[in-house]
């Protein structure tokens, strides 16, 4: 199964979890999100995404000089992305289990 689709619904929230164990930069994220298990995520998403999460008023941001080359601009998680994580983060589990119920053709109850 190609998981793009399902990636472009979530990259938001797995953004945000990332970003709630310890700030980063971008190309950080990337690289921490590939560590978990999604090797498919584009850098280019990634980008935007932290962007778009930052305009929204989900994330701080702060830069901090590099002796490796140009300076790197580190995002932080806010109180509102926090509330943002929690409830995507119920969302999401809800989420699975209905998925898990369809699949196993089992009964919610």
């Amino acid at each position: 199964m190609d998981t793009t689709q399902l990636l472009k619904g979530v990259l938001d929230v797995a953004v945000l979890a990332v970003i709630e164990q310890e700030d980063g930069y971008g190309y950080d994220v990337v690289r921490r999100l590939r560590a978990a298990g999604l090797d498919d995520i584009a850098e280019a998403s990634v980008y935007g995404t932290l962007r778009r999460l930052f305009h929204s008023g989900l994330l701080t941001s702060y830069v901090v000089a590099s002796d490796a080359g140009p300076h790197r601009k580190y995002y932080g998680l806010n109180d509102v992305g926090r509330a943002q994580l929690a409830d995507s983060a119920a969302t999401w589990k809800q989420f699975v289990k209905t998925m898990n119920v369809v699949l196993t053709k089992e009964s919610a109850a």
